[in-house]
C-alpha cells in the first residue's frame, strides 16, 4: 500500500506552480531570442512575387563575327560587357552562331542574333516592366518571357543610362504587378531576396541580408549593398524584402573572378520608380544642373578654414554663364546646404540638384572665407559636360616677390592675359614652391586667390596676409590650377 505525505505533496505542488509562473514570465524573452535566431522561410514570398518576375532576352539583327558564340556566351558576356572586365577565352563553347535556343523558348528569327539576357519585373497590370538600361542597350528586339511561359515582344518606352533604369511595355493585361516598398523602413542587417535569370536559369531565387545603405560607388545614385548571390542575367531583377515588397533593382556586383563574391548592389526603388515615371510620361529623364565642378572636403581643409567637420561640396570650378555663376557662386566656396538640406558629402549635391525640376529657384548655403552666405540659384537642365580649357600660357613673367618664403612660396603679379584667360579679377601667380608649400602639393603655375580665408588680389595683399600669419600653425591656401579650384594646407616643418 502506498502512503502519501500530504504536506510534502502540497509543497511540491507549490514549487511546481512557482516554476511554471517564472517560466511563463520568461517565455516572451526566450521566444524573442528564438525568433531572432530562426532562419527565415522564403516560400510564401516566392509564391507571392515570383509570377511578377520576367526573363528578358535581347536580339540584334547584325550577325556576330565568325567564330563568336551565341546564347550561352551572351549569358556570361553580359556581365563582362557591363563591368568592363576582360572577356575570357571560352574554347569549349560551340562555334555555331545559330545555336538552338534553350528549351521552352521559341525559335530565334533568321534575321536576328542572340545578344544578351537579363531580368525584369512587372510594374503594372497592363504590361509596364522595369529592368536595367544596360540590359536593353543597343538591342534591336526585346523578348519578355513570363513565368507561365508566354512570350511577348516588348517596346522600349525609355532608358536612362545615368540611373541604369529602363521601362518596357508588352501588350498584355491582368498581369501580377509587384508592390513597391518603403525605403525608409529598410534596415541594414535585414533579410532580402532576389529573383532573376542568372545564366538564363529562369526564376532563380537567392537570399541574403542588407550589407549597407546609401553606398556611394561613384555612380549617380547611392546603392543598396547586399550579400545576395547575383550573377550574369540577374541584372534588372527585383530585390525583395520580407514583406514581399520590391526595395531595389539588382544592377551591379563587385567581382574579381566574374562570379558572385557576396558584394552586390541594387538601385533603390524610390529612385528607380521616380525615373520610371518620367520615362513613362515623356520617354526621357530631365535632371537639374547648376554648372559647378566639385570635390570632397578633407578633414584637414575643414579644420584649417574653420568649417569644423568635413562636410559639403568644395567648388573647384564654376562654368561660365552657368546658373551657379549667375547666383554668385565662386571657386573655393563650399556648398553646405541645398534647399535647406545639409550636403554631408560632395556626391550628395549632384543627386539633390539632379532631382530638382529645371526652372526651380533653389537656395544654396555656401561657406566662403570663414562665413556662411545664402544664395539663390535657378536650376537649369543637365547637359553634356564641357571640356576643360587649357591653362593660359604665360606670355609675360614679372619679377617674383620674396613674400611667403617662410611658407616656401615665391609669387608674382598676374598678367592681364592670365586674368582674362582664367576669368579672375585678382590673385598671385606661383613662381616657385619649395619646402612646406611643395609638401602641400602647390606647384609652379598655380594661382593663389586666398590665404587663411583672406582674399588676395595682388602681391601687396598677399604679403600683408602672410605677415599676419602664425608661422607655427598650419595655414589654408585657396588656389586655382587652370579652371579648377582647390585648397592646400601648408604645415610648418616640425
Amino acid at each position: 500500500m502506498i502512503h502519501f505525505d500530504l504536506k510534502k505533496l502540497h509543497s511540491c505542488v507549490l514549487a511546481a506552480a512557482l516554476a511554471l509562473t517564472v517560466s511563463a514570465a520568461l517565455m516572451p524573452v526566450s521566444q524573442a531570442l528564438a525568433q531572432v535566431r530562426t532562419l527565415p522561410d522564403f516560400t510564401d514570398l516566392v509564391e507571392q512575387v515570383g509570377p511578377s518576375v520576367v526573363n528578358i532576352r535581347t536580339l540584334e539583327k547584325a550577325a556576330p563575327p565568325d567564330g563568336s558564340s551565341g546564347i550561352v556566351d551572351e549569358q556570361m558576356l553580359e556581365f563582362f560587357r557591363r563591368f568592363g572586365l576582360p572577356i575570357p577565352n571560352m574554347p569549349n563553347t560551340p562555334k555555331n552562331p545559330r545555336q538552338t535556343p534553350p528549351r521552352n523558348h521559341p525559335p530565334i528569327p533568321d534575321d536576328a542574333q542572340p545578344r544578351g539576357v537579363g531580368s525584369g519585373f512587372i510594374l503594372s497590370a497592363d504590361g509596364l516592366i522595369m529592368t536595367n538600361a544596360h540590359v536593353v542597350d543597343g538591342a534591336d528586339e526585346v523578348l519578355v518571357t513570363l513565368t507561365d511561359k508566354r512570350e511577348f515582344k516588348a517596346k522600349i518606352i525609355g532608358a536612362d543610362k545615368r540611373s541604369d533604369i529602363a521601362l518596357l511595355k508588352i501588350d498584355a493585361t491582368g498581369l501580377p504587378a509587384v508592390k513597391v516598398g518603403d525605403l525608409s523602413r529598410l534596415k541594414v542587417g535585414e533579410w532580402v531576396m532576389a529573383i532573376g535569370s542568372p545564366f538564363g536559369l529562369d526564376n532563380t531565387v537567392t537570399a541574403g541580408i542588407v550589407s549597407a545603405k546609401q553606398r556611394d560607388t561613384g555612380d549617380y545614385l547611392p546603392f543598396i549593398q547586399t550579400d545576395v548571390a547575383i550573377n550574369p542575367g540577374n541584372s534588372g531583377g527585383p530585390l525583395i524584402n520580407m514583406r514581399g515588397e520590391v526595395v531595389g533593382v539588382n544592377s551591379q556586383i563587385y567581382s574579381r573572378s566574374g562570379g558572385s563574391m557576396g558584394i552586390s548592389f541594387a538601385i533603390p526603388m524610390d529612385e528607380a520608380f521616380r525615373v520610371s515615371e518620367q520615362l513613362r510620361l515623356t520617354g526621357r529623364v530631365s535632371r537639374g544642373r547648376i554648372g559647378v565642378q566639385i570635390d570632397q572636403v578633407t578633414k584637414e581643409v575643414a579644420e584649417s578654414i574653420g568649417l569644423g567637420k568635413p562636410q559639403g561640396a568644395l567648388v573647384r570650378g564654376v562654368e561660365p554663364g552657368s546658373p551657379a555663376e549667375k547666383a554668385g557662386v565662386e571657386a573655393g566656396d563650399i556648398i553646405v546646404k541645398f534647399e535647406g538640406k545639409a550636403v554631408e558629402k560632395s556626391s550628395d549635391l549632384p543627386r539633390m540638384v539632379g532631382s530638382t525640376k529645371p526652372g526651380t529657384r533653389s537656395s544654396l548655403s555656401v561657406f566662403r572665407r570663414g562665413s556662411q552666405k545664402e544664395l539663390t540659384v535657378t536650376i537649369a537642365e543637365i547637359e553634356a559636360e564641357k571640356p576643360v580649357a587649357k591653362a593660359a600660357d604665360k606670355a609675360e613673367k614679372p619679377k617674383a616677390s620674396s613674400a611667403g618664403q617662410a611658407l616656401g612660396l615665391a609669387v608674382s603679379e598676374l598678367t592681364d592675359a592670365q586674368k582674362k584667360e582664367l576669368k579672375l579679377k585678382g590673385g598671385v601667380n606661383v613662381e616657385a614652391a619649395t619646402d612646406a608649400a611643395a609638401r602641400a602639393g602647390i606647384r609652379e603655375g598655380d594661382v593663389i586667390v586666398a590665404v587663411a580665408n583672406v582674399a588676395v588680389s595682388n602681391v601687396k595683399e598677399f604679403e600683408s596676409a602672410v605677415t599676419k600669419l602664425d608661422k607655427s600653425r598650419a595655414v589654408s591656401v585657396l588656389l586655382r590650377r587652370g579652371e579648377w579650384a582647390q585648397y592646400a594646407v601648408i604645415r610648418p616643418k616640425n
